[in-house]
C-alpha cells in the first residue's frame, strides 16, 4: 500500500514538472547575409519562464562545432568573419529553463541557397524625348552580392493614383537601362524593385519607389477664344481685351508654356504683328478697320491649332438675330433661356460678370451648341451677388464673328437688403410734404426691389402706409394735419424679405406760404383802395381842396405894381431895382413868416380854419410906417398899397401908407426859388441901421386877417408865447 502511494506522488509531481519545461524549438529558418551575419530564427516566440536558447552549429565537415546562446529571444547570429561563404551546416536549437531543456531537430542548411543580397537602387525614371507611352527605368547594382555570384531582378509599377502593381515579367540584370511601355500618355508612375542571387531562393524586399511622367501629346485642339471691345477714340483706334482658355481638360496634354498672338487688319494679311504672354489674357490697340486675331498655347510636346476671332470695324453692323431671353432661378442652379429668328446660327457665347462699378472686371464666359438654354453651376456664382448675363450669337468656325448680344440681370441667389432707404422729408407745407430717399448700393441690395412702402404715423397716433414701385424715389404726403409731428420710416422690399429704413420726425406748418401771400395781398388791396377812398372824397370838399390846394395871387396883379407904374413892375418882374445909379437884386418874393416848425402851421390851419374864416372880419388895416436910414441916415418910405379880402368877398382898399419896406442896397439877390429860402429865414424888422428888429416890428399890435396869407407871394407868421389861440397870431404882408 505504501509503495502504491509513492509511485502516484512521483507520477504527480513528474507531471507538473514536465508541463513547466520549455516547449521545443520548431520551424527553424536560417538566412545568409554576406559579409554581414548568419541568422536563424525558431518558433515559439515566448514561453512561460525565463528560457536560455543554445543554437549548436556543425560544419558538414565535422571539422568544426560552436554555439550560439540567447536568452529569451526566439533569434540568434553568427557574425562575419565566422561565417565564411560558401559552406554548408547543421544547426539544433536547445531551449533551457529551471525545470527542464528541450532540443529541437537538426537541420541542415547551405549558404548559397539562403544568401539575401540588398534591392537595388532605382537612379531614374524618366521618359525619352520623342516618344510616347514610355518610361526607361535605370538603376544600381545591387548591395550584400557575393563576389561569385550573379543575381536577377524583378520589376514592378503602378500609376501614382493607383493601388495596384503590375509585375514586369523579365527578369533584369547586369544593371541595363529597362523600358517601360504601354503606359498612358501625361501620366505619374511609381516603380520598385526587388533583386535575388542567381542560386539563392531568397529575394530582397522591395526598392524604394522613384516616380515619372510619361510625354503627353501634343496639343489637338485650339483655345476658346473670347474678346472685349473698348469704346472707340477720336481717332477711330480702340483697345480690345482678349480673354482665352483651353476648350477640354485633357490629361494626355501638359501645361501650357506660354501663349503666341497673332493680329492684322482683315484686308492685309502680310502686316503681322505678334506678341507673346504667359498669362489668359492681353491688351491689344487696333484701328477703326477689321481685324483678325489668331492665338495659339505651345507645350514641350506641341503647339495647339489656332483660335482665330474676328474683330469687326466701328461702325459696322453686326448680327442681331436674339428676340427674347428669360431667367430661372433655383436653389442650385440657373437658368438662361432665349429665342432666336436665326436657324442657322446654332453655336453661342455665354458671358457673365458681377454689376459692379469696377475697373477690369473678371468677365467668364462659355461656349455652348445645339441648344437654347444654359444652366449655370453653382460654383460659377456668388450667392447675393446680381450679375449681367449675356447671350451672343456666334458665326463661324474658323474666323469666327460675333453678333449683337442679349442681356438680362439675375441673381443666383436672392436675399433681404443689409440696409434700408435713407430718406429725408422735403417741401413741407400745412397740408402736404414730399418723402424722398436714395435708392440702395448694389453691394447692399442683395436682391431685386420689388417696391417701397412708406410709412409715416401723426403724433396724434393715426398712422398710413403707401407702396411705390422699385422706379420711384420719393413720394407726396397729402391731406396731412397742420401743425403736426409725423414720424416717417421707408422700407425696401425685395423677393425674399424686407428691410426698414432709419426713422425720422417732421412737423407740417401752421399756415402755408400761399395763404400768407394771399392775405398780404387782400390786406394792401384794402388799403390801397381805402386810400383812394379817402383822397377822393377829402378832394370833393371845398374846404379841405382849398387847404390841400390854395390859390395863389398873380404879384403882377398886385395895386403895388400899378401904383409904381410899369417901370417898376418890369423891373419887379425881372428882380431888379435902382438904387442911386446901380442896379440891386432883389428877390421878387419877400420871405415867407417864420414858424418855429412847419408842423405848427400844418396843425393850426387844420383845426382852426374853418373857425377863423368864420369869426374874423377885418374892417380896418392900421397904417405902418417903417423908418430906414439910406445912405447916411437920409430917410425914406415907400408906400405900399394892398388890396384885402374879406369873407364876405369884398375888396378893401388900403392907404398908400399901409406898409413900408426899406430896401437895402445890401440886400441879397433872391434865389429861383425864394419860397423855400424864406422858410429857412425869419424876417427881421429894420433897425437903427436900417434893419427891423422883431421885437420894433408895429404890426405886432394889430391883428390882420389871415385870409391876407393867400393873396401875397410871401407871408410870415410871428407866434406870441401869451397867445395860444391860432386867431391872435399876427401876420406880415409887404
Amino acid at each position: 500500500m505504501e509503495k502504491m502511494l509513492s509511485w502516484a506522488l512521483f507520477l504527480l509531481l513528474g507531471n507538473f514538472c514536465l508541463a513547466d519545461m520549455p516547449q521545443k524549438p520548431e520551424n527553424i529558418s536560417c538566412i545568409f547575409y554576406h559579409k554581414m551575419n548568419f541568422t536563424c530564427t525558431w518558433s515559439p516566440e515566448k514561453e512561460v519562464y525565463p528560457t536560455v536558447y543554445i543554437v549548436n552549429r556543425t560544419f558538414v565537415t565535422g571539422t568544426k562545432r560552436d554555439s550560439c546562446i540567447s536568452e529569451n529571444r526566439t533569434s540568434c547570429s553568427f557574425l562575419y568573419p565566422y561565417v565564411p561563404y560558401p559552406n554548408n551546416y547543421s544547426i539544433e536549437v536547445e531551449a533551457k529553463n529551471v525545470f527542464g531543456a528541450q532540443k529541437s531537430d537538426v537541420t541542415y542548411w547551405d549558404l548559397e541557397k539562403i544568401v539575401k543580397i540588398e534591392p537595388s537602387t532605382i537612379l531614374t525614371v524618366e521618359p525619352i524625348p520623342g516618344v510616347k507611352h514610355m518610361l526607361q527605368v535605370e538603376w544600381s547594382k545591387p548591395g550584400g552580392l557575393p563576389y561569385t555570384g550573379s543575381y536577377i531582378c524583378h520589376l514592378r509599377y503602378r500609376r501614382v493614383n493607383s493601388t495596384n502593381w503590375k509585375p514586369v515579367s523579365q527578369e533584369l540584370q547586369n544593371e541595363r537601362p529597362y523600358n517601360l511601355t504601354g503606359l498612358l500618355p501625361l501620366q505619374q508612375y511609381a516603380v520598385s524593385m526587388r533583386c535575388r542571387v542567381a542560386t539563392s531562393e531568397i529575394w530582397s524586399g522591395w526598392s524604394e519607389e522613384r516616380t515619372g511622367t510619361t510625354e503627353g501629346l501634343a496639343p489637338n485642339s485650339s483655345l476658346d477664344l473670347w474678346r472685349v471691345l473698348g469704346p472707340a477714340q477720336p481717332d477711330g483706334g480702340r483697345t480690345v481685351q482678349l480673354l482665352w482658355k483651353e476648350a477640354r481638360v485633357e490629361p494626355s496634354v501638359r501645361k501650357p508654356l506660354g501663349y503666341n498672338i497673332w493680329y492684322f487688319p482683315e484686308n492685309e494679311t502680310t502686316v503681322k504683328e505678334t506678341k507673346t504672354t504667359a498669362y489668359q489674357q492681353f491688351k491689344i490697340h487696333l484701328g477703326s478697320g477689321a481685324y483678325l486675331v489668331s492665338v495659339v498655347y505651345y507645350t514641350s510636346d506641341g503647339v495647339s491649332p489656332e483660335a482665330t476671332l474676328r474683330i469687326p470695324a466701328v461702325h459696322e453692323k453686326a448680327l442681331q438675330c436674339i428676340e427674347a431671353m428669360q431667367v430661372h432661378q433655383s436653389q442650385d442652379h440657373l437658368v438662361i433661356e432665349w429665342q432666336t429668328s436665326a436657324e442657322e446660327v446654332d453655336r453661342w457665347v455665354i458671358e457673365w460678370y458681377p454689376d459692379l462699378e469696377m475697373e477690369n472686371l473678371e468677365r467668364s464666359w462659355e461656349f455652348v451648341s445645339k441648344t437654347r438654354n444654359w444652366t449655370g453651376r453653382a460654383d460659377s456664382f456668388v450667392p447675393f451677388q446680381c450679375y449681367n448675363i449675356s447671350v451672343y450669337p456666334v458665326v463661324g468656325v474658323v474666323g469666327v464673328e460675333v453678333g449683337v448680344p442679349q442681356s438680362i440681370q439675375a441673381y443666383f441667389k436672392e436675399g433681404i437688403p443689409l440696409e434700408g432707404p435713407l430718406a429725408k422729408a422735403q417741401n413741407i407745407s400745412a397740408r402736404t410734404a414730399t418723402i424722398q430717399w436714395e435708392e440702395i448700393p448694389k453691394t447692399q441690395r442683395r436682391g431685386f426691389i420689388n417696391n417701397y412702402t412708406v410709412f409715416y404715423k401723426s403724433e396724434h397716433g393715426r398712422e398710413f402706409a403707401r407702396t411705390l414701385n422699385s422706379s420711384t424715389l420719393q413720394c407726396e404726403l397729402e391731406s396731412l394735419e397742420r401743425n403736426t409731428q409725423y414720424t416717417v420710416q421707408v422700407m425696401a422690399n425685395t423677393l425674399v424679405g424686407s428691410k426698414n429704413g432709419t426713422s425720422f420726425n417732421f412737423r407740417t406748418l401752421s399756415i402755408t406760404t400761399i395763404e400768407i401771400v394771399y392775405l398780404a395781398s387782400i390786406t394792401g388791396g384794402g388799403l390801397f383802395l381805402l386810400g383812394i377812398l379817402v383822397m377822393v372824397c377829402g378832394l370833393t370838399k371845398p374846404k379841405l381842396k382849398r387847404l390841400v390846394c390854395p390859390e395863389i395871387p398873380n404879384p403882377a396883379q398886385s395895386n403895388v405894381v400899378l401904383w409904381h407904374g410899369d417901370n417898376f413892375k418890369s423891373k419887379l418882374h425881372l428882380g431888379e431895382v435902382q438904387f442911386h445909379g446901380k442896379m440891386k437884386a432883389i428877390d421878387e418874393r419877400i420871405p415867407k413868416p417864420y414858424f418855429s416848425s412847419s408842423g405848427d402851421l400844418i396843425d393850426k390851419l387844420v383845426v382852426d380854419f374853418e373857425n377863423f374864416l368864420d369869426k374874423t372880419e377885418v374892417h380896418r388895416v392900421e397904417l405902418l410906417k417903417m423908418k430906414e436910414n439910406i445912405l447916411g441916415g437920409e430917410e425914406k418910405y415907400v408906400n405900399s398899397p394892398r388890396n384885402f379880402y374879406s369873407p364876405s368877398g369884398k375888396v378893401f382898399q388900403g392907404l398908400p401908407s399901409s406898409a413900408l419896406i426899406s430896401l437895402q442896397g445890401t440886400q441879397e439877390q433872391s434865389s429861383e426859388r425864394p419860397d423855400k429860402e424864406a422858410k429857412g429865414r425869419p424876417f427881421q424888422r429894420p433897425s437903427a441901421g436900417g434893419i427891423l428888429e422883431p421885437e420894433q416890428q408895429p404890426w405886432e399890435e394889430a391883428g390882420l386877417n389871415p385870409y391876407l396869407k393867400n393873396s401875397v407871394t410871401t407871408r410870415e407868421f410871428l407866434t406870441s408865447e401869451k397867445f395860444s389861440d391860432p386867431i391872435k397870431k399876427t401876420e406880415m404882408q409887404p
